[in-house]
């Protein structure tokens, strides 16, 4: 389960940022996220399984239910997240659902409410799973970070994922689960064949970092600088591209997703991007079935704000030569 002087301290930090309903022992350490949602797959279904993904969603997510041999269920995304009514409509006895309701990946929607407690309601009478990454919700910058999904569970039908990869650097490849009590046992048996647990010097470092005050400065500093490069990204994208573009998501996080005018091709556009140094992702291989959008999803956590005019008007000129 991981070394328990860490999960502890994650357990207090999570009750107290989060509004988690959850103990020490509920926490499972993990490789990263990655890991989280191969172990949730394992764990909770079979092949064949009916499973929600968002539409569009984060293509490992869909590789590895994909390699559990379940039958993807692709539920629309709009501006206040899962459309759960949909979900209904398309498989109402699904075994799981997966969800990124902070700041969904990868068009940056945070639920809203009502739609949260739709899903868990759902779960609750269908027996269903709720399996909540909750990948950087860390970063808000309009607003207090939003309340977990598994802090609303009265039924323990949420199984909580977070990572540090994000929040710190992406090499750390440390994460966590915080596991319903009933499932405990369960996932410490395939955690078991997987890889026996997970190594103790980086969680003995990062909980002396946590306990010594660094980790809540760390957090504290960040959002100001992403805040900043946020800005930034908007303000340039607006300046140069004008009405012609939708920016999504910019909110939270630490990308924001840009539609294109109709009749763009984001994938070849993200090709020739890349051939000049320029790394955008296309939005529409997101979508498991028919893109409803074009666009590209911008990080802007590793650029420094003021490389972040040059690289827009780049952009800019990419877009204008493809018309």
């Amino acid at each position: 389960m991981g070394s328990m002087v860490f999960r502890e301290m994650i357990a207090s930090y999570l009750r107290t940022s989060r509004s988690l309903r959850c103990e020490a022992e509920q926490i499972m350490i993990v490789s990263g996220s990655q890991q989280a949602l191969e172990l949730s797959a394992r764990v909770l279904l079979d092949p064949g399984s009916r499973v929600w993904i968002e539409e569009p969603s984060y293509r490992l997510t869909r590789d590895v239910l994909t390699l559990a041999g379940c039958r993807l269920v692709p539920v629309p995304v709009d501006k206040d997240g899962l459309d759960v009514a949909a979900g209904l409509r398309l498989s109402p006895k699904a075994r799981a659902a997966f969800v990124t309701p902070s700041h969904q990946y990868p068009l940056g929607v945070t639920m809203s409410a009502s739609r949260r407690l739709q899903l868990l309601d759902w779960a609750q009478s269908s027996g269903s799973w709720i399996i909540e990454d909750d990948y950087d919700s860390e970063y808000r910058y309009e607003s207090m970070p939003i309340a977990s999904l598994q802090g609303l569970d009265a039924h323990s039908r949420v199984i909580y994922i977070g990572t540090f990869s994000k929040v710190l650097f992406p090499s750390l490849r440390l994460g966590y689960l915080v596991l319903p009590p009933d499932l405990v046992d369960r996932f410490m048996a395939i955690r078991r064949t997987m890889d026996i647990g997970p190594p103790s010097f980086y969680q003995e470092v990062l909980a002396d970092f946590i306990s010594e005050g660094h980790f809540a400065r760390h957090i504290r500093k960040m959002r100001v600088l992403y805040r900043d490069r946020r800005s930034k990204l908007v303000d340039s994208l607006r300046k140069e591209l004008g009405p012609s573009i939708e920016i999504l998501g910019g909110e939270a996080g630490m990308h924001l997703a840009m539609t294109m005018p109709s009749g763009g091709r984001d994938l070849e556009i993200s090709e020739r991007a890349a051939r000049q140094g320029l790394w955008i992702w296309p939005l529409s291989p997101a979508y498991l079935g028919r893109p409803l959008r074009q666009g590209f999803v911008l990080g802007f956590g590793g650029t420094a704000a003021a490389e972040i005019p040059r690289a827009v008007r780049k952009l800019r000129d990419l877009l204008s030569a493809n018309k």
